[in-house]
């Protein structure tokens, strides 16, 4: 894992007084905590597993299951926080704690995700284990490609990325000695090197690697004019910052480096970074677009993301140059930094927010009316998209200044993360979270199935990512107890 991922699961912790000793009899003894973590696993694993995927929810009643749509009880979700994101949870709380329960139910995970793997290398956003559905899926465990059948690895919304990070970091605790998560984690990574186009970036999704010579490498430019109707076309092949694909592909790759020490990883995420620098657009709108055509210009994706400078992806962009500073102290990465913040600060909406697209030459900010018609105006848009995005510019900005003035050699030193502390309020979320567990050992809140039409009564469900929240709490806590 690299420093960067773990570190935050202690960034809680690291910021809270210690507790003195005398104080800490009244939490929970280690038992205790030892005790709800098996009850939780034990209860997630055999009524909310599938085949030892997950999904995002169920209903408090287990009668229904969704991720981003709704899922029968045979599929899985790979999109986090589904199967990945709930499998990096068990590794984490494992490492934390070393407690087998906890290692056997990661491994387990994978296997789900070893089933799910695509011939072409990565996920789709689901895993179908019905064995007569599974035949309309290209998965490498049933036997020989086939043409027909559906073989798109998604990078969309870090699907495949997660599901990389976690094999990889479950081979590296096994000490690479399971064969099978070794081998997949190795042909998901292979293919994404693969997949990689020659400038650097990489598609939402493909099933099939692509042609150099039709790809050239080219700086960002602005269209002479761009249809303002969409043109409903696949857009899988564009460039994609969308949904951050580019800057979570640049992160795996980080982790494979770290994880396996080939360079190879290393130069993916280097010309990820080039590509990045490429994408940055001209004055006087020097910000990035959320993809791109061949010719680097910014072009539709669906009908609500027109061809536009965007204020969202942008601050990832800048943040994933950054990222990569530190990697590597190259300063061409902090290059591009300083002119987009500068642009993005002159672009601010009267409430301090950004707007998530930005028209080509005017720099107008852009929104879509309920029935998908672009306008200027944001009083009548649609609910299930953000059209304006929260600004960390002075969080980058802070950090840049930060990088400028830093040594290359200063950037190489340690960054572990310090070991666990006991807090007061350590204490208190863990004697919480233990009291909420119910009696069948779940953790129950309050909420609506998102899938299921208004004519749904569930008021109470399962959440994949509460599950993993607490879990990661109660294996810090017990692992915060042992370093006393």
């Amino acid at each position: 894992m690299t420093l960067i991922r773990f570190t935050v699961l202690f960034l809680f912790i690291g910021s809270l007084a210690s507790l003195p000793s005398a104080a800490r009899a009244d939490g929970p003894s280690r038992e205790e905590a030892v005790a709800a973590m098996h009850r939780a696993v034990r209860f997630f694993r055999a009524e909310c597993s599938t085949h030892g995927g997950y999904v995002y929810r169920v209903s408090d009643d287990l009668t229904k299951r969704e991720g981003e749509n709704r899922v029968d009880e045979t599929m899985a979700w790979v999109e986090p926080p589904g199967t990945p994101a709930v499998g990096m949870a068990y590794l984490d709380a494992h490492r934390l704690t070393a407690d087998p329960v906890l290692l056997e139910a990661a491994i387990e995970t994978a296997g789900a995700l070893v089933r799910g793997q695509l011939f072409s290398g990565g996920w789709m956003g689901f895993i179908e284990f019905d064995p007569q559905k599974r035949k309309q899926y290209a998965y490498r465990v049933d036997g020989k490609e086939v043409d027909d059948r559906k073989n798109w690895t998604t990078y969309d919304d870090d699907k495949s990325q997660s599901a990389m990070r976690f094999l990889m970091q479950l081979d590296k605790t096994l000490e690479f000695e399971n064969e099978t998560i070794h081998e997949a984690a190795l042909y998901a990574l292979d293919a994404a090197v693969k997949a990689q186009y020659p400038n650097g970036a990489w598609p939402q999704q493909f099933r099939e690697f692509h042609k150099a010579k039709e790809f050239p490498v080219l700086s960002a430019s602005f269209p002479v004019e761009w249809p303002r109707e969409f043109p409903d076309f696949r857009y899988t092949s564009h460039y994609t910052l969308n949904d951050d694909t580019i800057s979570d592909l640049i992160t795996t790759m980080l982790d494979a480096k770290d994880v396996y020490g080939d360079e190879r990883y290393l130069d993916a995420a280097r010309r990820g970074g080039d590509f990045l620098i490429l994408a940055q657009l001209p004055e006087p709108q020097p910000g990035w677009a959320q993809q791109y055509d061949r010719e680097m210009h910014p072009v539709w994706a669906r009908k609500f993301e027109p061809p536009a400078v965007t204020g969202g992806e942008s601050q990832g962009a800048m943040r994933t140059l950054m990222q990569l500073f530190r990697r590597t102290g190259e300063a061409k990465y902090l290059e591009p930094i300083p002119q987009a913040i500068a642009y993005y600060r002159k672009s601010l909406l009267p409430d301090g927010r950004l707007a998530r697209f930005y028209e080509i030459g005017t720099n107008r900010p852009l929104y879509f009316t309920k029935d998908y018609q672009l306008t200027y105006d944001d009083s009548d848009m649609p609910t299930h998209y953000g059209f304006t995005t929260s600004s960390r510019l002075d969080q980058i900005e802070q950090e840049y200044e930060r990088l400028r003035n830093t040594s290359v050699s200063d950037l190489h030193a340690s960054d572990e993360p310090s070991p666990s502390r006991m807090t007061s309020k350590l204490q208190q979320r863990a004697a919480k979270i233990i009291a909420s567990l119910d009696e069948r050992g779940a953790w129950v809140q309050e909420g609506r199935m998102r899938n299921f039409g208004e004519d749904d009564h569930t008021r109470r469900v399962i959440e994949s990512a509460t599950f993993a929240e607490n879990l990661r709490t109660l294996a810090t806590y017990v692992a915060s107890m042992e370093a006393e």
